[in-house]
């Protein structure tokens, strides 16, 4: 079964989520896809015509930007029967129930809405599955996902740099301070922001003000960092500077304006961090 027709049509509903025509009015093909998800050197790079300042303050998403997802997906593979072709669906499921809360003005936590869609996912392909055990291979693996390689010291560099760095993310409070606590990258952040504190899931735009408006920091000051091309395209929406790091399995979708700095890993992103600072300083 194939799954890129419902991620893309997650991706058409994002963009109408987030209000931004803009976003929709000319496709912008690069090629960042040579492996699923790297970014390829060419595309490393600063856009100066909208990253015209540096950042003070960094925001990161959580899941699978700062936290390797592996342990999750297998663990909800394993629940599906050993089916991991379906966990793509169940992801973009769990993503589009998160959408249709927040535009009908209802809330459930995104451990809840995954569990949801899990269950869902199991009935459609006809997999036994009791809600105990979907919520258990969710939530157990989520809350204590390893931070990727990079993650770390690219915070530790980002800090040395002057930067303020915090969180948000669509996991409940609970669940992102259990999850960064046994990340063991609590310490590295300045505060962190869970959207269960407005009811309301990325990239719905109040998700992202919450946070400059909690931190009294004027938009284009903020950079947005993220491994998903729709949480990027709402932080673009109220104007963020944004980043794109390109984690296994992810990818830029080519019909939204390309993010300011396009990624591998952390330490680049750092590194065009200060070249921008430099060339701000020789104009």
């Amino acid at each position: 079964m194939s799954t890129q027709f419902p991620v893309r049509l997650l991706i058409s509903f994002v963009l109408a989520f987030t209000g931004n025509s803009a976003f929709a009015q000319e496709a912008n093909p690069y090629d960042v896809m040579g492996e699923p998800g790297i970014a390829q050197p060419s595309t490393i790079e600063l856009d100066q015509k909208t990253a015209m300042h540096k950042p003070t303050v960094i925001i990161f998403d959580v899941n699978e930007t700062l936290l390797d997802l592996a342990p999750l997906k297998a663990s909800v593979g394993k629940a599906l029967g050993g089916r991991e072709e379906f966990l793509p669906l169940w992801f973009s499921m769990m993503l589009h129930y998160s959408l249709v809360e927040t535009l009908t003005g209802h809330y459930h936590s995104f451990e809840e809405i995954g569990t949801a869609a899990l269950m869902m996912v199991a009935k459609t392909q006809g997999i036994e599955l009791e809600y105990e055990d979907a919520k258990a291979a969710l939530v157990t693996p989520l809350r204590s996902l390893p931070p990727h390689q990079d993650v770390a010291a690219g915070l530790q560099s980002f800090s040395e740099n002057g930067f303020r760095l915090v969180s948000l993310t669509n996991s409940s409070a609970e669940g992102a301070e259990t999850q960064l606590r046994n990340a063991g990258l609590t310490d590295l952040l300045e505060k962190r922001y869970s959207v269960e504190s407005i009811k309301k899931y990325k990239p719905h735009p109040d998700t992202y003000r919450m946070v400059i408006n909690d931190l009294g920091v004027r938009p284009e000051g903020v950079l947005m960092v993220a491994a998903h091309a729709w949480d990027l395209a709402g932080a673009k929406n109220i104007g963020l500077q944004t980043a794109f790091i390109g984690r296994p399995g992810t990818s830029l979708y080519p019909n939204v304006a390309k993010p300011d700095y396009v990624v591998n890993d952390l330490p680049e992103l750092v590194k065009l961090l200060r070249e921008a600072e430099s060339n701000e300083k020789d104009k």
